[in-house]
């Protein structure tokens, strides 16, 4: 029933289907093969299970695996955590970027934040966010040696979320990973009543339009900003 209701919206129409998207030319992402990790708005739940990786990964003549489950935690409860389906994955694939959603679902279920380690801990306590949050980088780099990037979700009313958001930034200033902030863009944020109703089903998850209007554009500035930076220091 839940698919027939999100069928029914205009952000879900054929004109906005992944195969329909035509690739940009000269991507940087041409050729390579991304890794995302999260919950229902990397999967898709409002938006017929097509989310930004499809369009990313389509737009940019990419490859993908999408792990992505609705209602998970990065905070380690249990077998749909992050965690415990990044350790199912396939050790050996070769990945050139892993994407991880900041969870909305930590903020709603008031997971325990916690804090960032200090410099040179290898141990943390994966039932917070933050501990989950270094982990997960930790688990990625040495397991596939590609870079790290967690993305936030758009701008919506909740404190929990707020802490986390500012808490990636502490994240990054200790890793160095990659973070698309679309939480605290205002210029990205600053849209119509018109344009929310057509890309967003909720206050969180967006329809197809909104991925592919909304969302992807900017996360994809982000991604080559990101990755010239990174290729540019190992030259």
């Amino acid at each position: 029933m839940a698919n027939l209701r999100f069928e029914k919206l205009a952000g879900n129409g054929e004109e906005y289907a992944v195969g329909r998207v035509e690739p940009l030319p000269d991507s940087p992402l041409s050729g390579k093969h991304i890794l995302f990790l999260g919950s229902s708005v990397t999967y898709g739940s409002a938006s017929l299970q097509t989310s930004f990786a499809e369009y990313i990964a389509k737009r940019n003549n990419a490859t993908f695996v999408k792990e992505a489950v609705s209602g998970t935690t990065l905070v380690d409860e249990g077998v749909g955590s992050y965690i415990s389906r990044l350790r199912k994955l396939n050790k050996e694939e070769k990945f050139d970027l892993f994407i991880c959603q900041l969870s909305t679902n930590d903020a709603t279920q008031k997971k325990t934040l916690g804090n960032v380690t200090a410099q040179g801990t290898t141990q943390f306590d994966t039932h917070t966010v933050c501990g989950a949050i270094e982990f997960i980088i930790c688990y990625v780099r040495e397991t596939w040696n590609c870079p790290v990037l967690f993305y936030t979700n758009a701008y919506y009313v909740s404190a929990e979320y707020a802490a986390m958001v500012e808490a990636l930034y502490s994240v990054r200033e200790k890793y160095g990973i990659g973070v698309i902030d679309l939480y605290t863009d205002k210029d990205f944020n600053n849209i119509t009543d018109e344009e929310r109703a057509l890309w967003m089903s909720d206050a969180i998850h967006p329809t197809q339009a909104g991925y592919l209007e909304w969302w992807t554009p900017a996360m994809e500035q982000s991604l080559y900003a990101f990755w010239n930076e990174i290729n540019g220091a190992k030259k």
